[in-house]
């Protein structure tokens, strides 16, 4: 009998549901949206892995909702702050996720945040959309310059340093801060202090912790020059959105780029910010293009095939087991 494996979404993109598919029994959420929590737990039972994506809740509930019998948790996302680690550390079950490939795809889009957001290019294209463009100004549309500018990256993993390569070809001066990176050639570390008083942009790369969140709010806004842009496809919880706006509207913010927001996704009910013209915002497109969203499903399922067949995850978290403990006969039992 093949084992059973749930995909919180139907329809993903590439063939690696399909993969997946010839290999085990696939239980889908029916539909393209966000399954409910209490949808996805009457679908779990007795399943050997879930495929979930970055914002799906994948707590105690649904492993508890699985059983014994669930071994690995896959996200087809570089982000995990919706896993419950400690549920899963407890049932000795292996959660994976999907770093490496959305990259250079994310630091394109980083990037076009940062020549938007700079550039104000948003409000002039509404200006051209409104019929408004009747006559040449000197003075219209007056963005800041991206060369020659101070780039500083809180956060300096693989997408921190996609972001400097590219930096670098527009004679950018990259200044980062993570304790954990390792020095390069590409970007010089500093505090998180002189990179908020000295860069001309901001650019978040950190996962969602509770050590991150809101890591920028009133005080580092206040601290960043009244010139400077900030720019996030990280997560939105890192941003303190309220103080963000306040600082924008009153000047003492140049501009930002947003991909990531607290409230993910918004529906009909639009965070102020979306309305402010020297905000920049995206629906958390970071790494949609269809070479990598199909990578990201490949390697999820990879990672499921992996821990079925035995062998270690090929992309465990940070810090967690690449294979699945082996459970009690209590826990067996339970």
């Amino acid at each position: 009998m093949k084992k059973r494996v749930l995909s919180t979404r139907g329809i993903l993109p590439g063939r690696g549901l399909d993969r997946l598919s010839e290999a085990v029994e696939v239980v889908a959420c029916p539909g393209t949206g966000k399954p409910a929590a209490a949808d996805l737990a009457a679908l779990a039972s007795g399943v050997s892995g879930v495929l979930a994506l970055g914002n799906d809740l994948a707590d105690a509930a649904l492993m508890d909702a699985a059983g014994s019998s669930l071994r690995v948790v896959s996200l087809a996302s570089m982000g995990y702050d919706n896993v419950d680690r400690s549920a899963a550390a407890e049932r000795g079950i292996v959660v994976t996720h999907t770093p490496g490939v959305l990259a250079e795809t994310t630091a394109d889009l980083t990037f076009a945040l940062i020549l938007a957001a700079r550039r104000r290019l948003g409000a002039a294209a509404a200006s051209l959309a409104s019929g408004s463009w009747e006559v040449f100004r000197m003075h219209d549309h007056l963005g800041l310059d991206v060369h020659g500018a101070t780039l500083g990256l809180i956060g300096y993993g693989q997408i921190g340093r996609a972001v400097a390569r590219r930096a670098h070809g527009f004679g950018m001066r990259v200044i980062h801060h993570d304790p954990y990176a390792p020095d390069d050639d590409l970007s010089a570390p500093v505090d998180l202090a002189t990179l908020l008083a000295e860069s001309d942009i901001v650019s978040l790369h950190v996962p969602l912790t509770e050590d991150t969140r809101h890591l920028i709010s009133a005080g580092e806004l206040a601290a960043m020059k009244p010139t400077a842009t900030l720019v996030s496809t990280s997560r939105g919880g890192v941003v303190d959105e309220t103080a963000l706006l306040h600082a924008v509207r009153e000047g003492r913010l140049h501009s930002a780029g947003l991909d990531v927001f607290e409230r993910e996704p918004m529906g009909a009910e639009l965070s102020p910010l979306v309305s402010e013209p020297h905000v920049v915002t995206l629906p958390h497109i970071g790494s949609a293009t269809e070479a990598t969203r199909a990578a990201m499903v490949d390697l999820a399922v990879d990672n499921i095939l992996d821990v079925l067949a035995e062998r270690p995850a090929r992309t465990p978290l940070p810090g967690g087991p690449a294979v699945p403990r082996a459970r009690t006969t209590t826990e067996a039992r339970a």
